[in-house]
């Protein structure tokens, strides 16, 4: 696979490391190693010349000025040329005990740019570099020069070597998002599996949260008018109905490919699908499996091609902290460009999705192909359609539309140009015809609550239906029991249905509950146990990520109570998320106890003995309490101890009401506030 393999040495382990790989990928590929260590002595040349204004007056002559000059390029020339030949000496020593070619290369100039235009000129197959050089300390996570070459090689494999263990026995895992250089990865780790004897394994993410945050960041600062040109509730249904588990469907598709290209090379896969933020899922699934190698595209399904490399791409280079290889190469699965439906589509459903514009048509016939799997259709005639368009769109959505229609042609306006057939497309893709006709649709929904809006009333009477989860794959679906699951292809039996009752007996034991209003207008209402609970997230976007994931999971299984009971997971998960440097101590790390919603903080440099922890509990829960804490903080730093004892804990409390009460009294309470929050935000 492999026919040469470049090697840039500079002595440092990591260096030493890629050769011993390199070797041994030689071996089993039969491919011959190129080694090179660049030198820079004109940069030290031109460092000289800046330097001579400080040399002592003897050598201001100029004749002795220039016979110094000529000896120090002397020295310096011929002193990088011998440290060069060292350097690859230790690689010529690996390959003569190995019986492998080597070509030595010795080259002069700035490090990255001469490597970089060495590899772009003569396509190597893989290069594989340290992580880090000579020049790393203690948190170190990337060398610059490692990072400049691969930003700007795009015809080689880079190969970056993050792990001291030459084989730690761990398997190959390829981050696969249907672009072609996750597939060109996905087959060099097979490759790679069969020469080493690993296990390959193919993983795939994707984000079914992030609208639920941002759409709720939006609807805060929109008015009126734009509120309703967004429709934030037929939104929330596409993304529920369509979007979201097309979106795992479209995911799990990369999968089921990748196992495909894997059986015809005469290997299986174990496969895994990841949801949430991609970057942080794969590097929470590193962190967890420890596998030798990661494989990731150089760039991504979304990015453009003259990018120099993906932010998942680059997160994941920084943050894992096994070898991380990172394709150039590019593969195509015949598969994948002739996969198509095996759904049979009558003539006359053919005809009516040709009414659709073409922007919208494959989001449409996506989510009625998906309706008509999981009822158990094998032909998509006209009355499935209808069927499909009544169970996606919010009720009287088509008879709003139809008079919009009217409303269209009153105005002179063509509608031939727009093609949409029973507006199929318009209310699929959220588009903003969907806002001129809000009022129109609200009109025709019968009221049942007139504290509710006809659309959330909506909402909540679709909620009350039957849902079932897919045991293999976590789909939802909603309404008559499946037949097949359209992610998974999991049989009826897969599937089990949702016992709301369990979190209702819940939510009746946990205390208050709070009601709020989600960005669609839709009430959700969280326990005080789960309030509290989620304060064990830290402040600021991961507790709002999470925060939306919890409400959106739970929408998805027709619930809008927020219970302990069924939030605990998902807290517990962003509570305890690692985001420690890899050079941290793991077993330590390991040690560190679980969050407290009220407790100190997890890896807090402070040690709270059990009365001054008591003491601070006696201060009431959630705001208070926390700027108690940080105040209490503020003055052990005063005392110079992170030892904090119930004499530290009142005085410090003590210094707190003072504190307030200077803020009542000026009436700088906003400032006093963002104080106390910023001190408590740092422990």
């Amino acid at each position: 696979m492999y026919k040469t393999i470049y090697i840039p040495v500079d002595n440092s382990d990591h260096s030493n490391m890629a050769v011993d790989l390199g070797v041994r990928l030689a071996q089993e590929f039969g491919s011959k190693i190129v080694g090179s260590h660049v030198y820079a002595a004109k940069m030290h040349d031109k460092r000289f010349k800046q330097m001579e204004a400080g040399l002592p007056e003897e050598y201001h002559d100029e004749k002795e000025l220039d016979r110094q000059r000529k000896i120090h390029d002397s020295l310096i020339t011929r002193g990088l040329q011998i440290i060069t030949d060292s350097y690859l000496d230790y690689v010529d020593q690996r390959c003569t005990e190995s019986n492998l070619p080597l070509e030595r290369r010795s080259l002069e100039g700035r490090n990255w740019k001469v490597l970089a235009e060495d590899i772009n000129a003569n396509a190597y197959d893989l290069t594989i570099m340290g992580s880090l050089g000579v020049g790393a300390v203690k948190d170190s996570v990337i060398g610059s020069n490692t990072e400049r070459v691969l930003r700007r090689v795009r015809n080689s494999d880079m190969f970056v070597v993050k792990d001291l263990k030459p084989m730690n026995g761990g398997k190959i895992v390829v981050a696969v998002d249907g672009s072609p250089y996750s597939f060109g990865g996905l087959k060099t780790g097979l490759a790679l599996g069969k020469a080493l004897n690993k296990q390959v394994e193919a993983i795939s993410a994707f984000d079914p949260y992030f609208h639920y945050a941002a759409f709720h960041s939006i609807s805060g600062v929109l008015n009126e008018e734009a509120g309703k040109v967004f429709r934030f509730k037929e939104q929330e249904k596409l993304h529920e109905e369509v979007i979201d588990s097309g979106l795992a469907k479209i995911y799990q598709s990369h999968l089921d490919i990748s196992r495909e290209v894997a059986q015809e090379e005469g290997s299986d896969i174990r496969t895994t699908l990841l949801d949430g933020k991609v970057f942080e899922k794969v590097l929470q699934y590193v962190r967890k499996e420890q596998p030798w190698l990661l494989i990731v595209g150089r760039i991504g399904v979304h990015s453009d091609d003259d990018m120099d490399i993906g932010s998942n791409t680059e997160n994941l280079l920084r943050a894992a902290s096994c070898n991380v290889l990172i394709s150039n190469k590019k593969f195509v699965p015949p598969i994948d460009t002739q996969a198509e439906y095996t759904i049979a589509w009558t003539e006359e459903a053919l005809l009516r999705m040709e009414k659709v514009p073409v922007f919208a048509r494959g989001v449409a016939k996506t989510a009625i192909h998906r309706y008509a799997i999981e009822k158990g259709h094998t032909i998509i005639s006209n009355s499935v359609v209808d069927d499909a368009v009544g169970d996606i769109l919010p009720k009287g959505a088509m008879d709003a539309m139809k008079a919009l229609g009217g409303q269209l042609d009153e105005a002179g306006i063509d509608r031939d140009r727009m093609q949409a057939d029973d507006a199929v497309a318009q209310d699929l893709m959220g588009s903003t015809l969907s806002g001129m006709v809000n009022q129109v649709v609200e009109e025709k929904e019968p009221v049942a609550n007139p504290a509710v809006s006809p659309s959330t009333q909506s909402y909540l009477d679709r909620m009350a239906q039957p849902y079932y989860v897919c045991n293999r794959c976590g789909y939802i679906g909603k309404g008559a029991q499946p037949v097949k699951c359209p992610i998974c292809g999991g049989a009826g039996d897969d599937f089990k249905t949702v016992d709301k009752s369990v979190f209702d007996a819940a939510a009746q034991q946990e205390g208050v509950l709070e009601t709020q209003l989600a960005y669609d207008d839709v009430p959700m209402q969280w326990t005080k146990d789960a309030k509290e609970a989620i304060r064990a997230v830290p402040a600021g976007f991961q507790r709002r990520r999470a925060k939306a994931k919890i409400e959106k999971s739970a929408r998805k299984l027709g619930m809008t109570t927020i219970t302990l009971e069924y939030a605990s997971p998902m807290i517990d998960e962003a509570a305890n998320e690692d985001y420690t440097p890899i050079f941290a101590n793991k077993e330590a790390e390991m040690e560190q106890p679980a969050p407290q919603p009220n407790g100190p903080k997890p890896h807090s440099p402070y040690d709270w003995e059990p009365e001054a922890l008591q003491r601070l509990e006696r201060a009431p829960e959630g705001f208070m309490r926390d700027c108690t804490r940080a105040l209490i903080i503020k003055h052990a730093d005063k005392l110079g101890t992170t030892r904090i004892t119930i004499d530290v804990a009142n005085e410090g409390i003590e210094q707190a009401k003072q504190t307030m009460e200077e803020a009542m009294k000026s009436g700088n309470v906003k400032e006093i506030i963002a104080k106390l929050t910023g001190a408590g935000a740092q422990q």
